[in-house]
């Protein structure tokens, strides 16, 4: 099931569709999604393909819900990674290697975020909205990929508690970025900024007391 989904229903075509959702809450566009692929599950590669201009964001907001559990966080950091490179290198829809493409999420945990129990989505989307300004330009588009790979990386190295406050941020900005909401982005790269520097933190105490156990060891 993970490498092949349902052909989706008669309807819209995927971009017009996309197209004319641009301007939709997160809810939306995802149970849009959800619902023109009626497999069990949605593979990496079709959503990317169907979010279109958002699939950065959507994916990247996809794969850091799950690292704010404890354990998770690394097993998502390589393709976080990857998507956030593209972006900082000024890509404008991600192109996913075919081993990532694959990977798969149920169709019925897409759909919990639109749920109308999700109610930490509604309030979410009550302010966030689209607000253009320098963080959705271009030049800040490069800024959200280039801090979303340095969070992978704090996902990737182990280190107690660097997992959840840079994740947090990126949240914040993949939100921000979906909805093309300038301040909203601008909350995340700050919460994103302050998370990776706590997370360095930590990494440069753990390693600075590896070396001196290594020293009194030898």
């Amino acid at each position: 099931m993970d490498g092949h989904l349902d052909a989706p229903p008669v309807g819209l075509p995927a971009k017009e569709s996309c197209a004319h959702g641009a301007g939709a809450p997160i809810s939306r566009i995802v149970a849009e999604v959800a619902a023109r692929f009626p497999g069990e599950r949605i593979t990496l590669g079709e959503m990317a393909e169907a979010f279109g201009d958002r699939a950065f964001g959507l994916l990247i907001l996809l794969l850091l819900l799950p690292s704010l559990l404890p354990g998770m966080a690394s097993v998502f950091g390589l393709p976080v990674l990857l998507l956030g490179i593209q972006m900082g290198l000024g890509r404008r829809t991600p192109k996913l290697p075919a081993f990532i493409a694959r990977q798969s999420v149920k169709r019925t945990d897409l759909l919990r975020l639109t749920a109308g129990d999700s109610k930490w989505m509604a309030r979410i989307e009550t302010y966030v909205r689209p607000r253009p300004g320098f963080f959705t330009s271009p030049f800040g588009d490069r800024i959200f990929g280039w801090l979303t790979a340095y969070v992978a990386l704090m996902l990737i190295l182990p280190g107690p508690g660097t997992n959840g406050p840079p994740a947090f941020g990126n949240i914040v900005m993949a939100l921000g970025l979906v909805e093309h909401d300038n301040r909203v982005m601008a909350w995340g790269v700050g919460l994103t900024v302050a998370g990776c520097i706590f997370a360095t933190a930590v990494l440069t105490i753990v390693c600075w007391l590896g070396v001196q156990a290594l020293g009194w060891i030898f």
